[in-house]
């Protein structure tokens, strides 16, 4: 090889190698970068309604391919009115079931680009045999035909609390609407008027059990043996698909004419001055709106403004053997001045509901000694206080009855007392302030009494359930399996809610949920909240 030859090589083979360091560099850079976005995800929460849970994947499709995390936080709808009231503080998004929510709870302005994701109806859903015995089939229904079927002991059905969810708000303001025979908005005078206080008494007289939220009712359902509930037509659609899975009878859609209400699911950017999320909303939003996501949420059971993919969606989603009537034109009802929706909510909670009992066990084991003692004297305080209730819109009935068990390793002490008279429920607190705890744990036979109390009680004349605060495991007493034969025995579907504090055995909570048909609820970091959350569910 000539000298240039060797010399042009040597040049060539030190580019190349130039090249190749550099082409290696700038892979290392890029995938750096890479992971180090990938790892260091923004995160963006959402304050969302439980009926919006079964879309989460959604959300999730659409955040893997950004800078951030979406984590959906489900709430009650005045739970989200009340976060919003309270600034929302830590969430950046709100998407309640219905735009009342926001325009009740977003006093400091703070929701913008609000528009609305999809659409259900509040319907009832009967099983099918019993709406073909109703006569409810093929036919229009109106409320009163409803009523009539309680009256006559012919139908019964759960539904969500209408001052704690909007499905149950929306059933219970479209049952005033029915009732007055009103087209134009109701004022605070129609309430005032001696039939709506007969027949929604009567109407809600057939309410079996209740709930906070309406995705739980959706589980209570599936879990129990009811008839009918009240709730969104996706929810029971989404009801029906895992009925037909598990080969069981389907629910009937019934669209009461005179009392439609629509969810229409806004979703809002909560403007805490964050550029970056403003702008990452905008696109969320966007892609929520895009043919592509309209028609998977037709697909889901949601009904959507673009007339022409709600007419394409699939019969065995929006199916007519379910009741389901995909080309109803569905108008909601006018809503309501706040203050009429207010009035209406505390009319609900103190006079037309169905009245609740409630049993409420205590561990005043040795273990509650300190903090927890306290925690919890603080709690029942404010629980049996009118002016909480009014505030969270739980408060007593005039017919309410209450109960409290306390005990530890032997029930010490059982106090009951009835209605809203503020005399007898301060006195009830004092007494309950004056214990001191002592003793092992045995959270069975304090369940067991309540059964017991309530079992001599007219089952038809109220919502029952049993509250169990602990905060220890059961370590002596009776055992699990007594109280499973004990509660077979009953025959009464009582649910047995549980509130987690301190160090109580998850598992023998979880053991008294699947038996009872009921729920655990978290106090460890708030257990005044745990309370208040659990009394939204009678």
């Amino acid at each position: 090889m000539i000298e240039s030859d060797k010399t042009y090589h040597k040049e060539v083979f030190g580019m190349k190698r130039c090249f190749n360091l550099f082409f290696s560099l700038a892979l290392f850079i890029s995938l750096f970068l890479m992971t180090s976005c990938t790892g260091e995800k923004e995160d963006f929460y959402i304050i969302s309604g439980s009926e919006n849970e079964s879309l989460q994947p959604i959300i999730e499709e659409f955040a893997n391919k950004t800078n951030y995390n979406i984590h959906m936080e489900y709430m009650g709808s005045v739970d989200i009115m009340h976060a919003l009231k309270e600034g929302a503080s830590g969430y950046d998004a709100v998407w309640p079931a219905n735009s009342l929510w926001i325009a009740l709870g977003d006093e400091n302005h703070l929701v913008k680009y609000e528009k609305s994701i999809m659409y259900s109806p509040i319907v009832f859903g009967i099983k099918k045999s019993l709406a073909q015995k109703l006569g409810f089939v093929n036919r229009e229904v109106s409320v009163n035909d409803i009523i009539e079927a309680i009256n006559t002991g012919e139908l019964s059905f759960i539904m969500t609390s209408a001052t704690q969810s909007n499905s149950g708000a929306n059933a219970y303001l479209g049952f005033i609407y029915a009732i007055l025979g009103k087209e134009d908005v109701i004022t605070m005078e129609d309430l005032k008027r001696p039939e709506l206080k007969e027949q929604l008494v009567n109407l809600l007289g057939g309410i079996n059990r209740s709930s906070g939220s309406s995705g739980w009712l959706k589980d209570l359902f599936l879990n129990g043996d009811y008839s009918a509930m009240v709730n969104y037509e996706a929810l029971i659609i989404e009801t029906n698909q895992e009925l037909e899975k598990q080969r069981k009878e389907p629910l009937y859609v019934v669209y009461p004419y005179d009392g439609i209400v629509l969810a229409d699911s806004p979703l809002g950017y909560v403007d805490h001055g964050d550029e970056k999320k403003e702008t990452f909303f905008r696109e969320l939003q966007e892609y929520l709106l895009s043919k592509k996501v309209q028609e998977e949420l037709v697909q889901r059971g949601r009904r959507t403004a673009f007339s022409d993919i709600l007419g394409t969606a699939s019969d065995q989603v929006f199916s007519t053997d379910w009741g389901i009537q995909k080309n109803r034109i569905l108008s909601s009802k006018p809503t309501p001045e706040a203050e009429v929706i207010f009035e209406a909510l505390r009319l609900y909670q103190t006079e037309f509901k169905k009245p609740s009992f409630t049993i409420y066990c205590l561990d005043y084991s040795g273990s509650m000694t300190g903090q927890g003692e306290r925690e919890l004297k603080s709690a029942m305080t404010y629980l049996l206080s009118q002016d909480f209730g009014e505030e969270n819109l739980l408060q007593f009935g005039e017919k309410d009855m209450t109960c409290v068990i306390t005990f530890s390793d032997s029930i010490s002490n059982i106090w009951e007392t009835e209605g809203c008279k503020t005399q007898d429920l301060k006195n009830m607190t004092a007494l309950i302030n004056r214990l001191t705890p002592n003793g092992g744990t045995d959270i069975y036979t304090p369940v067991m009494k309540g059964i017991e109390i309530l079992k001599s009680k007219d089952y038809k004349d109220y919502i029952y359930s049993i509250v169990l605060m602990t905060d220890g495991q059961s370590n002596s007493g009776r055992n699990f399996s007594e109280l499973q034969q004990y509660y077979s025995r009953a025959g009464i579907d009582i649910p047995v809610f549980s509130i987690l504090f301190g160090d109580a055995s998850e598992d023998q909570l979880e053991e008294i949920e699947i038996l009872t048909n009921s729920r655990i609820f978290d106090g460890k970091n708030n257990l005044l909240e745990a309370f208040r959350k659990v009394k939204g569910y009678n």
